[in-house]
């Protein structure tokens, strides 16, 4: 597996694959590499001729300062992780001058409002530091397929938007979410969780699965009642938000339409880490 470290000799390694026609399949990651993010190189192994991987914590999708200097680090881990999965033929790891060459500071997106669902009304500009590292990051790697995973569902949405508008050369593949064996969602945050807690939180998986059960039986402000008695009961956890939207447009619903998919989103703050999770509703 090659290690490249700057903008440059990705250039002339990406210039040499595509030379010989290959098909190159690519998953950017902030790294804290876990088997969800091995579980996207899988995916791509199966369809393309060349998988590469990233690793860069993104500043400007940050609001939180403090965030951002917590976000686990160990770059030597990730390489390893890689390395021994036998998945990935390059990894990628720009310094911060690669990806914002003069000032780290996002682009102004319009993603046609999806920005403005969920996650963007605690988290302003967030999904615009998400929109500018993926582009910056096509344009460098030119990647045939790219891979995210569904956990991070409004994201996926809006980087198929960002692609779409700006009409790049690249097909957006979403995986299923990775779970741990009690089902709670893998994710990079969850390393800063104690083995008591990560088996506690197990609860918000079983929560959606509930309200799958409940989905078109029971009414949503009823469900969503149900699901705020679940977190009041749970001690060190605070429910931020649970919400019921259109799978297409992200936007929250209080009624079932019966030619529409939907999906269950949830946030949960297990002893100030904060756990995303969500589920298609059959």
């Amino acid at each position: 597996m090659e290690v490249i470290k700057n903008k440059k000799v990705l250039q002339d390694f990406i210039e040499r694959q595509k030379e010989m026609g290959k098909k190159i399949g690519f998953a950017p990651t902030m790294g804290a590499l876990h088997k969800g993010h091995l579980s996207l190189y899988e995916e791509a192994a199966k369809e393309n001729d060349l998988v590469i991987s990233s690793i860069f914590v993104n500043p400007t999708q940050f609001n939180n300062a403090e965030d951002l200097e917590k976000y686990p680090r160990d770059i030597k881990r990730d390489i390893l992780i890689l390395e021994n999965s036998g998945l990935v033929d390059a990894v990628y790891i720009p310094e911060v001058i690669d990806i914002y060459p003069e000032k780290a500071e996002s682009k102004n997106y319009d993603f046609d409002g999806l920005e403005n669902e969920m996650e963007g009304k605690s988290r302003p500009g967030h999904f615009d530091g998400v929109g500018t590292v993926v582009e910056e990051l096509f344009r460098q790697v030119q990647p045939d397929n790219a891979y995210f995973g569904e956990k991070d569902f409004q994201q996926l949405a809006i980087i198929r938007k960002m692609v779409e508008k700006k009409q790049l050369p690249v097909k957006i593949k979403g995986v299923p979410i990775y779970r741990a064996e009690n089902g709670l969602a893998l994710s990079s945050r969850n390393q800063r969780l104690h083995e008591d807690r990560k088996e506690a939180s197990k609860i918000i998986y079983e929560t959606l699965n509930k309200v799958n059960d409940w989905f078109r039986t029971v009414t949503i402000p009823e469900i969503k009642e149900r699901v705020a008695d679940i977190f009041d009961q749970q001690k060190g956890m605070q429910l931020e938000y649970f919400l019921i939207a259109d799978e297409k447009t992200l936007q929250e619903t209080d009624f079932f339409y019966k030619d529409r998919n939907f999906r269950a989103f949830i946030v949960v703050v297990v002893d100030g880490v904060r756990l995303i999770d969500n589920m298609h509703l059959d």
